[in-house]
């Protein structure tokens, strides 16, 4: 199966957001142009003060910007702009292997996959730091919790998405919390997803990290305790009813103990934050249900607008041809109703 983007092969678009990397972005770009030969290569810039664009234009690629600081605006833009039947979206630095990207897309066209993740290894102890790799795991294991299931690395930027995953997602995060986003959007739909281990690689020489470890580890934290409120708002609110109606009986049982042996109740106030708890607890509960479902609504609609796109290698499998991109033009956009009709 030919998966390089040429002759009657899917649209491949390789969409790579771009911040302050003149010294990266040039060989990012041969690499994918190298395994990817037919695929259109944009480079989204994010307000570089370098010549990032420049160099980006020389090397071939369709060259855009974003002015919303920030890589979940860029993907945003990216998602909505891009008009492609698969999407490879990797970081412009040049530490994710290029050469891993066919098989890739082969996977998620033979498996007819949603979202195919380039899990990360090492190649250099300055590539992917213990740190990282520790925050990683953590968040990774609290995710599993939240929501049952999860991939062995949530943060990767390396990633092969089909079109319908890409025009059903509607990207909220404005920073580098999009992976998680992205990945509890999957896992909230229950696509079929994959992951193979590709290389990592430390950046070359000029090319510097914008990852904060402790404020976007922040963010990222956050990020999955609002989608868990968003996605589990049962759970989410329940466990704060239970919390606050464990702490109201703590508080009734003296009351209680009192009453019976002397028919009275002397901590008045005490019996008045019982009863304020006991209404809480009952208020959360009530949220929980009410919102549940709203979300399942949500949820609802979210699955037939992803469903509205066909899955990819679907149009190859029953005979119908897909124009090729050209990697200095671009893709021509067709929507769903071109698919459709």
């Amino acid at each position: 199966m030919d998966v390089t983007g040429t002759g009657g092969a899917p649209r491949i678009a390789v969409v790579l957001p771009c911040y302050n990397e003149e010294a990266a972005i040039a060989q990012t770009i041969a690499g994918f142009r190298a395994a990817l030969p037919g695929a259109a290569i944009y480079v989204y810039d994010n307000n570089s003060r370098d010549r990032t664009m420049d160099v980006a234009r020389a090397a071939g690629a369709v060259v855009r910007s974003e002015r919303m600081q920030g890589k979940g605006n860029v993907v945003r833009r990216m998602f909505a702009d891009v008009d492609a039947d698969i999407y490879v979206m990797a970081d412009g630095d040049a530490t994710y292997d290029a050469a891993s990207a066919p098989a890739l897309v082969a996977r998620l066209i033979a498996e007819q996959l949603d979202m195919v993740v380039g899990a990360r290894t090492s190649q250099a102890d300055a590539a992917y730091r213990a740190g990282h790799q520790f925050g990683n795991a953590l968040l990774t294991g609290m995710l599993t919790q939240l929501f049952g299931r999860s991939f062995t690395d949530i943060l990767s930027g390396y990633r092969v998405f089909s079109r319908r995953f890409v025009k059903s997602f509607p990207v909220l995060s404005g920073g580098f919390e999009i992976e998680t986003e992205i990945s509890v959007h999957a896992l909230e739909l229950r696509m079929p997803v994959a992951e193979i281990a590709t290389p990592y690689f430390a950046r070359p020489e000029g090319s510097v990290s914008k990852l904060n470890t402790y404020g976007d580890g922040f963010r990222i934290l956050r990020t999955i305790i609002m989608l868990y409120r968003i996605e589990r708002p049962m759970l989410f609110f329940g466990a704060i009813g239970g919390l606050l109606a464990l702490g109201a009986v703590l508080l009734a049982a003296p009351l209680a103990m009192t009453y019976m042996q002397t028919g009275l109740v002397p901590r008045l106030p005490t019996a008045v934050l019982v009863t304020g708890l006991m209404i809480l607890a009952a208020l959360c509960g009530f949220t929980g249900l009410i919102l549940d479902t709203v979300v399942r609504g949500r949820r609802e609609v979210r699955r037939l607008s992803y469903l509205a796109y066909p899955a990819p290698g679907a149009a190859m499998a029953s005979g119908l041809e897909v124009p090729t991109c050209k990697a200095d033009v671009g893709c021509d956009a067709k929507g769903p109703e071109s698919d459709h009709a």
